[in-house]
């Protein structure tokens, strides 16, 4: 590495894993041509990786804020697109965070530029991305039958609480909710099925789970106002709609790509079956190039006759709703969902939700900065799908939603005073 070339991530290079960080160079000749480059592995062992080649400054400098990236994985100014333009080196890989007590460790370097790949390195530093903040509390849940991990944020509080429904595959995703417990949010983060179901091959999901959650919720002491608030994306949203619709002590639903009807297993309240399941059909997968199928029309029509029964009365919803739309979902066809939704909602006299729509974006919109990626395995059709999106502009929907979803919650989930806990 050369000793007069210098790389920095300012303000600091450690930092939360949803915050921005300006990456400069120094020390470069007049107008030289250098590689930017920046690899991480995930947690399932996964390396991503990428790379964008600038030119330096007549003083030798380089500042992504303000230069261009002229090749490479990006280009163009994007200050962040090291880190959202990181590709795997496997093909429909998926990244991996879910632990939050593991950083996102991030290495960025700078090389010589070569017409072969791998010039020599210049300077390198790692940027040390943070997904529990200092002060939050992580404590794994397992009263009531919940299968689940609370974060409390420090200081006294009151503070909103949010329940994090983050995928269809039962599994835990601790990011998402540890990284808005460090905004001010007390947040369960619970799998879509409990304790006792984990040894049996799940046929229905059943509302009452919920319920506990969001009851446990309710009864932390650092936990302000009457009601919680629900964040879903995909198969979790119509859960989280159905949760507003049908149960007590909803005050706030973000819905990201959900869907308008009850989805691939049927759901119960009190021992009862209260929405029937809208199915797949497998022969309307449509195969691509890239290996994996675009999925988009393989779910059944929730509005033909046969299937009524399947959507969501969300019109008994009290609680604020927010529909998130990705314009480019190729998972399903999210914009028909909600125009069905909102219709529904309109007849019934109701305007209690508000949408927001990006188009280019696909189907999963996370916490920032994470690489984006188009493909993946799908456990419900067992095969790899497309997820649709365009890299830059599902980046830059993932910053604005990310904002979106702090400001909907804190202004729909009053926090006037913590609730009276009875003392030993």
């Amino acid at each position: 590495m050369s000793s007069q070339v210098r790389l920095r991530l300012l303000p600091r290079a450690r930092c939360m894993f949803d915050e921005p960080v300006q990456v400069k160079v120094a020390g470069l000749r007049s107008r030289q041509m250098v590689t930017l480059k920046a690899r991480s592995t995930d947690e399932k062992g996964v390396l991503f990786s990428s790379s964008a080649t600038f030119r330096a400054d007549g003083s030798g400098q380089i500042d992504l804020e303000r230069d261009p990236s002229l090749g490479g994985t990006y280009t163009g100014v994007e200050p962040m697109g090291l880190l959202w333009s990181m590709r795997p080196d496997t093909l429909h890989m998926k990244f991996q965070r879910t632990m939050s007590l593991n950083p996102h460790m991030v290495k960025i370097s700078v090389h010589e530029e070569e017409k072969q790949e791998g010039g020599r390195m210049l300077a390198e530093v790692t940027n040390e991305r943070l997904l529990i903040g200092d002060g939050v509390i992580r404590r794994t849940v397992g009263e009531e039958n919940i299968r689940g991990v609370l974060f409390t944020p420090p200081g006294e509080g009151p503070f909103p609480a949010v329940l994090d429904l983050y995928t269809f595959s039962g599994g835990l995703s601790e990011k998402r909710a540890s990284l808005l417990a460090g905004r001010g949010f007390v947040v369960l983060t619970a799998a879509l099925y409990g304790q006792s179901d984990m040894a049996r091959n799940i046929k229905e999901i059943h509302l009452d789970y919920f319920e506990k959650a969001v009851e446990f919720l309710q009864k932390q002491y650092k936990v302000g106002g009457k009601g919680v608030g629900v964040i879903s994306l995909s198969k979790s949203g119509d859960l989280a709609l159905s949760m507003a619709s049908y149960l007590q002590g909803v005050e706030a639903v973000v819905c990201i790509n959900g869907c308008s009807a009850n989805t691939i297993l049927p759901l119960y309240y009190k021992k009862s079956q209260i929405l029937p399941a809208l199915m797949i059909d497998l022969s309307k997968l449509i195969p691509t190039e890239s290996e994996a199928f675009n999925t988009k029309k393989v779910l059944n029509d929730p509005r033909a006759e046969e299937n009524e029964a399947t959507l969501i009365p969300v019109e008994r919803a009290e609680g604020r709703l927010l529909f998130v739309v990705s314009e480019d979902d190729l998972i399903w066809d999210s914009k028909a969902y909600v125009d069905m939704m909102v219709e529904r909602l309109q007849r019934h006299g109701k305007d209690n939700f508000e949408i927001v729509c990006y188009p280019g974006a696909g189907h999963i919109l996370e916490p920032p900065y994470g690489p984006y990626c188009p493909s993946g395995f799908n456990a419900v059709v067992g095969v790899p799908v497309l997820r649709g999106g365009e890299a830059r502009s599902h980046a830059a929907a993932e910053v604005h939603l990310w904002k979106k979803i702090q400001e909907f919650f804190r202004t729909h989930l009053s926090c006037e005073a913590t609730q009276t806990k009875a003392k030993l």
